[in-house]
């Protein structure tokens, strides 16, 4: 029985290790100096998502500011208004599922 333990328990470090090493950016996985593993393009294109998903907000609000003050196109206002809310509604669902995905992950056993 405790051989079996030791054996889950080396082949769990090993996986760790394995996992540590396929995440660290080799001289060969690198462009222009910046890693290119999966995780920093994740990340980048995380980053980029949100940085739209704000503009189409604040886009919104300049649409609907012009409507109040009668200068802007009712259809205009309503379409940037509709892309907002449905940006929004993308945006949360991104986040529970990223919340749900890092809770499943936590109640992991190594």
């Amino acid at each position: 029985m405790i051989s079996d333990i030791t054996t889950r328990s080396f082949d769990a470090l090993n996986a760790y290790g394995q996992t540590q090493k396929a995440l660290q950016p080799s001289t060969d996985d690198t462009q222009n100096g910046l890693p290119t593993d999966s995780v920093s393009s994740f990340g980048n294109v995380l980053d980029s998502a949100l940085k739209n998903a704000i503009q189409t907000g604040k886009t919104a609000e300049t649409m609907t500011a012009q409507g109040l003050s009668g200068k802007g196109s009712l259809t205009d206002i309503a379409t940037s208004v509709e892309e907002a809310k449905l940006t929004l509604q993308t945006v949360t669902t991104v986040r529970d599922r990223m919340v749900q995905a890092y809770q499943d992950v936590m109640k992991m056993s190594i």
